[in-house]
């Protein structure tokens, strides 16, 4: 495997490969409102006896045929698949909010994300920087210990933006050093299945690479990280998911076509990246992302811990079948 070339920026044909998809947008985003925000204490969480199930839309009963499944590569959204990460994402932000005391429309406390505010935003719109310049555009620009008054040029807006990501990155480290993240059900056996079958394994997320990286060594091991056939992070492209960007660089990373990978997402943002590279999906939903429209998946699950590598060689036959 050719560790450093997986992990080296992608090749300027990477970003222009996409452009025909450039007219994917986020979903229609409705206002929202300061109300939505919460506090700490008043937000009601989701648990998980208000998931409503969801069912598979393809068969993994019959008999797996490996040697015609096709499937070549699996690759692993990394926050909500990995990892359940979402709360821990928000933490990080409001901390970083508190310190810098940012403040929008001359709010006496510091911007504070609620959690029910923050799972339909976080589910809209990918990447932390494009969450932050949305809704400072949306509740106006905020003062700060960076700059005392609002930012009113791209230029400074930018280096607000930087230097609030940057901080959140950091503590978001803190919190996944702590030792008390674990891997969501199933993932580290299906990814040991996926090696020992000669399944080339992947992980593609949005997420700052530094922040993705840390993640992986403590909760996949440095020996599976280093094992992966293909990183890539946020940093690696130009346009987030929905965008299908970071797929279609990872199938040209691998020497494979899309038909050949299996994605594992949690989002509906995910799925319109992995669909839009021409790639199956399989999701794996959670609390925040349980109610969103997965018609496009060719399975859901509430987790991995009953899904085995020939399931999804038989789901992907199936769907290859299909169409």
């Amino acid at each position: 495997m050719a560790w450093t070339m997986a992990l080296s920026p992608p090749p300027p044909s990477s970003s222009s490969s996409s452009s025909s998809y450039t007219t994917l947008v986020f979903p229609s985003l409705r206002p929202l409102s300061h109300s939505k925000l919460g506090s700490r204490t008043s937000t009601k969480k989701k648990t998980l006896n208000s998931w409503r199930p969801l069912s598979v839309s393809a068969s993994a009963s019959a008999s797996p045929s490996p040697c015609c499944s096709g499937l070549r590569a699996l690759i692993f959204d990394c926050d909500g698949v990995i990892l359940e990460s979402e709360h821990l994402h928000r933490q990080a932000y409001n901390d970083a909010f508190a310190h810098f005391n940012v403040r929008c429309s001359n709010s006496p406390e510091p911007l504070n994300w609620g959690s029910e505010f923050y799972d339909e935003l976080q589910n809209r719109i990918g990447g932390g920087k494009p969450k932050m310049r949305w809704y400072f555009k949306e509740h106006g620009w905020p003062s700060s210990t960076i700059f005392e008054t609002p930012p009113e040029d791209d230029e400074n807006r930018a280096k607000l933006i930087d230097t609030l990501q940057d901080w959140k990155t950091e503590r978001y480290k803190e919190i996944i050093k702590s030792g008390t993240v674990e891997t969501r059900p199933g993932v580290l056996r299906l990814m040991d299945e996926a090696k020992a079958a000669g399944t080339l394994l992947a992980v593609c997320s949005a997420a700052t690479k530094s922040s993705v990286v840390l993640c992986l060594e403590n909760l996949i091991g440095l020996e599976r990280f280093q094992g992966l056939d293909c990183f890539l992070a946020g940093d690696d492209v130009k346009l987030k998911k929905p965008d299908p960007s970071i797929y279609l660089t990872a199938a040209e990373r691998l020497g494979l076509s899309g038909k050949e990978c299996i994605v594992v997402e949690d989002s509906v943002i995910g799925l319109q990246a992995a669909t839009g590279a021409g790639m199956s999906c399989v999701v794996t939903y959670t609390p925040s992302t349980a109610d969103q429209d997965f018609k496009d998946a060719i399975a859901v699950y509430p987790d991995l811990s009953n899904v085995r590598l020939k399931d999804l060689e038989q789901l992907l036959l199936n769907a290859v079948t299909a169409k």
